[in-house]
This record gives C-alpha cells, sequence and structure tokens, in this order.
C-alpha cells in the first residue's frame, strides 16, 4: 500500500511567509526599483539607468570603507567565536551556578544598542579622558571591545544549547579512556556544536559587517573617516535624502552578503566534505 502524503502541515507557515514578504521582499523590490532613478519625492522620479552603481562602485571611499568593515568583521569574529566556545565549554550543565551563568551571559543583550555606546563613551571618557576619540587606534579598541562584550553572549548561548544535548554517557566512555580534556572538546563536544557555529558565524558576520549604531554613537566614524563603516555611509545618504544613491548602496551591500555568506557556506561545506573522505579512506585502509 502507498503512503499517503499529507502537506497541510506547510499551511502553518502562511502566515510567516505573508509578514516575511510585507516586512522584506516588498521593501527590497522598492528598494531595487528606486535604485534606478532620480528620486525627488515618491511621484517625481528620473531614469537614471545604472548611474548610480557606477557612482557608488567607482568610489575610492566605498572600497575603503569596505575593507575596513571586513577588517572589523574578521577581528570580532576572530574574538567572539573562540571566546564563546571557552565560555560555554566551563559553564556548569546543571544547578543553580549553571542558572546564574547564564542569566549573566544574557544581561549584555538585552541592553539597547544605541545605549551601548553612550554607556562606554562614559566609561572610557572616565578612564583615559575625553582625548582619546582623537586617536585612531584607541577608537578601533573600544568599537571592538564593546561589540565583544555586547555580542559574545550570543556565541555562548548557542554553544552552551548545544552542549546540552550531548549524553552523559559519552562523556563516561570518554572517562574510562582515559581521554584528555582537550581530546574531549575536540571529538565529543566540537562536533556537537558544529551546527550552531556555522549559525554564530553567519549571524554574526551579517551584523558585524553591517553594524552602524555602535560606532556613530561612540565617534561619529572618527577620527576623520578611520571608524566610518559601509552602513554609516547609507543612513548620511538616506538622511541627506538622497534616495537613488541609497537605493543603489543597499542594494549592492544586500548582493555583498548574500554572496560572502553563501562563499562562507560552501567553504565549510567544501571543508566538511574533505574530512569525511578523509575518514572514509582511513575506513578503507584500516586493517580488519
Amino acid at each position: 500500500m502507498a503512503k499517503v502524503r499529507n502537506n497541510k502541515a506547510w499551511l502553518f507557515l502562511l502566515p510567516a511567509i505573508v509578514l516575511l514578504g510585507f516586512v522584506a521582499v516588498l521593501p527590497l523590490m522598492m528598494v531595487a526599483q528606486y535604485s534606478f532613478f532620480d528620486v525627488f519625492h515618491i511621484k517625481s522620479k528620473v531614469w537614471v539607468g545604472l548611474d548610480w552603481y557606477r557612482d557608488v562602485l567607482g568610489s575610492i571611499r566605498f572600497w575603503e570603507t569596505f575593507g575596513r568593515s571586513m577588517l572589523f568583521s574578521a577581528i570580532v569574529l576572530t574574538i567572539e567565536i573562540p571566546l564563546g566556545i571557552a565560555i560555554a565549554v566551563t559553564i556548569p550543565k546543571k544547578g543553580a551556578l549553571s542558572a546564574l551563568c547564564l542569566v549573566c551571559m544574557s544581561l549584555p543583550l538585552l541592553v539597547p544598542w544605541n545605549m551601548i555606546a553612550m554607556i562606554w563613551h562614559v566609561f572610557l571618557a572616565l578612564a583615559f579622558g575625553a582625548g582619546w576619540t582623537l586617536k585612531i587606534i584607541p577608537t578601533w579598541a573600544a568599537i571592538v571591545l564593546m561589540d565583544v562584550w555586547h555580542w559574545t553572549s550570543l556565541v555562548v548561548l548557542l554553544c552552551y544549547s548545544s552542549l546540552t544535548t550531548i549524553p552523559s554517557a559519552f562523556y563516561q566512555a570518554a572517562a574510562v579512556d582515559g581521554a584528555s580534556r582537550w581530546n574531549t572538546f575536540r571529538y565529543i563536544e566540537l562536533p556537537k556544536m558544529k551546527a550552531v557555529l556555522i549559525m554564530a558565524l553567519l549571524l554574526r558576520f551579517i551584523d558585524s559587517f553591517m553594524v552602524f549604531v555602535e560606532p556613530f554613537r561612540l565617534n561619529a566614524g572618527g577620527p576623520g573617516s578611520s571608524t566610518t563603516f559601509l552602513a554609516m555611509e547609507l543612513g548620511q545618504e538616506v538622511v541627506s535624502q538622497d534616495y537613488g544613491p541609497a537605493s543603489a548602496r543597499a542594494v549592492i551591500y544586500f548582493i555583498m552578503i548574500l554572496t560572502l555568506s553563501w562563499a562562507f557556506k560552501k567553504a565549510l561545506a567544501a571543508h566538511e566534505s574533505r574530512k569525511m573522505r578523509e575518514k572514509m579512506v582511513v575506513a578503507i585502509r584500516k586493517p580488519a
């Protein structure tokens, strides 16, 4: 007897799909349309074709800002992912101490974005004086430190949620075999965290690549333009009501993030596939 498939459960996704269309797809279509026009107001537009795209991509300032955004993402990911893993594996799996640690780790995520920069600005001004904002390296260090403080908790919570699903029998078997703490982490805990680590990397890359509120509130992209990132230039054009160039810039940013995320995902998939092939070769060559 053939198995009857019932796909009615997909109907429960319709509200989410409709909502996603209103909050994501329709605005994206509108922005893409505006990127081909010189927009004076909603009913007055002049077709300019690809002019705005040429202006943005041909600007040296755009590529300098792109380089800063990539550098910032690389720095914070290099710090936050290992630090988040290290904290997650040290949190107890049970008991009141576990709950206390999780609450403490969640607190930075509850602070509004615009307040974080103001809080850190006050702290740093009290510690180093108002003149620290005039130097490039202290300003960069402050922005990185601020992002690490705010978002490492997300990596910790994701990794911890994955670690709690590991059966205790795995740890017992590792203890019986005399496995070191490093081997336990490498062969038991890290493979279990791979899925959430991919999610954490992508989420943190996308968010850090388009960082805006924190550096803008902290030092307005200064000193000079040394901490001006991609989203800040987009914000400046929106405030200036240059909707055509801003729309073209937004579409370029969207394509960049989509392309980089896809390349990152493909690189991880290729790495996993290569490791799987190596394990298969070892298993085949291993004598019975």
